[in-house]
């Protein structure tokens, strides 16, 4: 037990590596179920689909032993998708169409405090541009999670949803408000999709767009009391009142 709660709660290197592993992990899952949407099922997909529902089994019940709240534990967003992910990869009938939902684990994953101390000092660039960094990735996670859900959805029942290509064309138009319409998704639940992708995602496509083109924080850390997010217009500290200095395009 103290092994497991090192591996995802500690700070220790071995913890590190293991935390990456896991990144890698999910990146490799999701991956494969783009690419699976473009093949039909076979006994490789099956066999692949078999040892990653395995593979995150494992981490869920691992995660579930170290929780102090072990019935909030599947009550919690990602623990939901974390499941529902596993079940997909694991019940034939299902297919892997919902395999996408691991994505989600992975934005958690980079959001905690010890992954994301160890990228500032791992990786030079994601220190120096942490804001837009992870404007790119909300943004992305955004855009695969909307056009995993249109798929997930509507590939048995659209024809003009055959892959994640087409899915993610479908996400694309209607976000940027282009809207070909030689894509539209079928019947009622289609139409309700279609609404709250407009209604919703629409709304927070451009705030995740303008926050990646123009942050509305820029790090310069303060002298005084290292407060490091401020306003990019802030000529003051807003938490010691300390003058700061922060470079605008504007400045020679």
């Amino acid at each position: 037990m103290d092994l497991l709660r090192e591996l995802y709660d500690g700070a220790t290197p071995r913890a590190h590596k293991f935390r990456y592993g896991l990144i890698a992990f999910d990146l490799i899952t999701i991956v494969f179920v783009v690419a699976t949407s473009f093949v039909r099922p076979n006994h490789i997909v099956e066999t692949i689909d078999l040892i990653f529902g395995l593979v995150i089994f494992t981490d869920i019940t691992a995660r579930w032993l170290i929780s102090y709240r072990k019935v909030r534990f599947f009550l919690q967003p990602a623990s939901i998708a974390d499941v529902v992910s596993m079940v997909s990869f694991l019940a034939p009938v299902t297919g892997e169409a919902l395999g996408f939902l691991r994505v989600l684990r992975t934005l958690r994953l980079l959001r905690t405090y010890q992954l994301a101390a160890r990228l500032r000092k791992d990786f030079p660039f994601f220190r120096m541009h942490e804001i837009v960094t992870r404007a790119t990735i909300n943004l992305a996670v955004f855009l695969f999670v909307m056009t995993g859900l249109i798929y997930a959805l509507q590939h048995d029942v659209n024809p003009d949803i055959g892959n994640y290509a087409d899915a993610l064309y479908f996400t694309v138009t209607t976000l940027t408000t282009t809207g070909y319409g030689d894509v539209i998704l079928t019947g009622t639940a289609g139409r309700l999709l279609s609404v709250a992708v407009m209604i919703i995602g629409v709304t927070l496509f451009l705030r995740l767009a303008q926050v990646l083109f123009r942050p509305l924080k820029v790090i310069e850390e303060c002298s005084t009391c290292g407060l490091k997010l401020h306003d990019a217009d802030a000529i003051h500290c807003k938490h010691c009142g300390e003058p700061i200095h922060i470079e605008t395009e504007g400045l020679v």
